[in-house]
């Protein structure tokens, strides 16, 4: 695990070309008046360098963040979009709709082929038990066939949604803006491949590391706010999933 503590645009300039599989990171927003919320700029263009063409990111944000820094998106493809559906949301408006989603933007360069790109389409297994049926066929297709039945398939493991509900880390974030493990770790697995490397540049509490680590992954970790160090490394060493891969 490389856990980096200094400004993530000095770090990505030390960095070589095409080196990383896999970015997913969670830049600040710049939505508030806070410190930390300042949107770094030239980050998506110093990220694609270091970026392999066989590799993607996953970018979090919402969609004022995204329509408002889109020329600096100039040098990559969007593939698909996820929603984070959370349990309570942002009240920072009373004439609003209360915002209780955040998006995950999955993004690879421009001139790579996007059959070329890595990717594992993740299943989730709460679909009814497979069973298989006879189902009878609609008149217009009996005279094709000469037959009234077909064999039908029910159930099973199904592809994972794009809209994923996942509580967030209110009331137990070590970080302002963490995000929980249930919706980076689908993120990671669909771009990220075995034991490849994936870089996060606002690494905040670390919890693309844990994910990383979970896998056999390597991580290189960059934050810039030096408090967050030691609870990277807490949180990354004292991980212990019963199943983790490579261990």
């Amino acid at each position: 695990m490389d856990i980096q503590i200094r400004d993530c645009m000095s770090a990505l300039a030390e960095m070589p070309d095409e080196s990383v599989d896999c970015i997913l990171t969670d830049p600040p927003y710049g939505e508030t008046s806070l410190a930390w919320d300042r949107w770094p700029d030239g980050w998506p263009a110093a990220v694609r360098r270091v970026l392999k063409r066989t590799g993607s990111m996953w970018c979090f944000g919402s969609q004022r963040m995204f329509l408002e820094h889109a020329a600096e998106f100039a040098g990559w493809k969007m593939s698909h979009d996820v929603v984070w559906e959370k349990h309570n949301g942002t009240g920072l408006f009373n004439d609003r709709f209360r915002r209780v989603h955040e998006l995950a933007l999955h993004f690879y360069r421009d001139d790579a082929r996007w059959a070329d790109v890595y990717k594992c389409p993740q299943y989730t297994n709460d679909a009814r038990a497979r069973t298989v049926r006879k189902k009878g066929r609609p008149a217009q297709w009996i005279g094709a066939t000469g037959e009234t039945v077909y064999r039908s398939e029910d159930g099973g493991p199904r592809l994972m949604r794009s809209v994923l509900f996942s509580r967030s880390e209110h009331g137990k974030a070590l970080h302002p803006t963490q995000k929980p493990i249930s919706i980076v770790e689908p993120l990671l697995l669909y771009a990220c491949p075995p034991g490849g490397i994936v870089l996060d540049i606002f690494a905040g509490s670390g919890t693309v590391g844990v994910c990383a680590d979970r896998h056999g992954m390597k991580a290189i970790l960059i934050e810039a706010d030096h408090t967050f160090e030691d609870i990277i490394r807490t949180r990354i060493e004292g991980d212990a999933p019963l199943l983790k891969i490579g261990v």
